[in-house]
């Protein structure tokens, strides 16, 4: 009963994440802004469910499962690179933002 309980509650906490990071991937306004739905709030979406799953399936075979901590590892290590290198391309290619780019010469000056 107990175990049942804590995997819904990871399932629970891991879906709101999953679900915010969704709706703030549809509903914030430009491409950077944009960037945070599915790099934060999905992630720990996502490792809220693998968690679940980890303690079901550890209970439910009587060994410690280690394949969703795994996929896991792989997905905390993977989506910031994502994300870094898409905003590094949104910036060479000057994809608009709601905040203007910094002017060069503030750039020298402010070092």
């Amino acid at each position: 009963m107990l175990i049942e309980i804590l995997v819904s509650l990871f399932l629970l906490i891991g879906a709101g994440f999953a679900l915010i990071g969704s709706i703030g991937l549809v509903r914030l306004p430009d491409f950077f802004t944009r960037l945070h739905g599915p790099t934060k709030a999905t992630t720990l979406g996502i490792g809220g469910m693998l968690i679940a799953s980890m303690i079901y399936f550890s209970v439910q075979t009587g060994q410690l499962s280690l394949h969703e901590l795994l996929v896991a590892l792989f997905l905390f290590m993977t989506a910031p690179v994502s994300a870094h290198l898409l905003a590094k391309a949104a910036l060479h290619l000057k994809v608009r933002s709601i905040r203007p780019y910094p002017v060069e010469s503030e750039n020298r000056e402010g070092r």
